[in-house]
């Protein structure tokens, strides 16, 4: 695997009398605590980092983001190196330790980056799966016989609710077509009788003669159609009295 690091990120080089290589490794040996953080100038290495960019036209933010963690971890052990300490809170140390996993993490992820990269170079590009798929089990059908097959589907159709008969439709016993021109001939017949020259027939007389609901609502509404085309009239000469029918033609 290539493991070359970038000049302008983790890979940047330091030379420094108690050291000379690059920042990494500087942090590396600082953490085993094989070299002294109190005698490493910070401010020197960043001093010189920042010259080294300004004179570069463009810059990988990817490196820039290399350098500024490996920075910015060896700025907090100096920090708490020269800075007085007191007693250790269990909070404080939960941090530390949390810092300290988000490093060994970032170094996982760079090294498997580099491994990706190693392999897409030489044409690798697929990687073998670490566990099997897990497959479902197929069911075993050596016993099914279509006569197993029937007797379900009848034991299913059983149980199935039958459906109620859709409602019958009947036919009017008479239309209101029908009823007018009964009701005209009915008036019609009339005319003429106990010396009126129109005639005339009681609303009453005239539903009672219906054989159900259905025709009582037909003969109203031949009723209502005969007074609109004004072939007859409607009268009632008191309160609560009778109405009858008179022919207007």
């Amino acid at each position: 695997m290539d493991t070359a690091l970038n000049p302008l990120g983790a890979g940047y080089p330091v030379h420094l009398p108690i050291f000379d290589g690059p920042i990494e490794l500087l942090l590396h040996l600082i953490e085993r605590q094989e070299l002294d953080i109190s005698e490493v100038s910070l401010v020197a290495i960043t001093d010189r980092y920042l010259r080294a960019i300004e004179t570069m036209q463009e810059i990988e933010p990817e490196a820039l983001a290399d350098f500024l963690v490996v920075a910015a971890r060896l700025l907090y052990i100096k920090s708490r190196g020269l800075l007085p300490q007191p007693e250790v809170e269990e909070e404080e140390e939960k941090q530390s330790e949390a810092l300290i996993q988000q490093l060994l993490d970032y170094r996982r992820f760079k090294e498997a980056a580099g491994e990706l990269r190693l392999r897409t170079s030489i044409g690798l590009r697929t990687n073998a799966r670490l566990a099997p798929p897990q497959t479902e089990r197929s069911l075993d059908f050596s016993a099914l016989t279509i006569e197993k097959l029937a007797a379900a589907a009848l034991k299913a159709l059983r149980n199935i609710p039958t459906s109620p008969a859709p409602p019958a439709v009947r036919a009017y016993p008479i239309t209101v077509a029908e009823q007018i021109a009964a009701i005209r001939k009915r008036i019609g017949s009339l005319a003429g009788l106990n010396g009126d020259v129109d005639g005339y027939v009681s609303f009453t007389a005239l539903l009672s003669e219906s054989r159900s609901r259905l025709e009582i609502v037909v003969t109203f509404l031949a009723v209502l159609e005969l007074i609109k085309l004004r072939e007859i009239a409607a009268e009632q000469h008191e309160t609560f009295g009778e109405i009858v029918l008179r022919s207007e033609l």
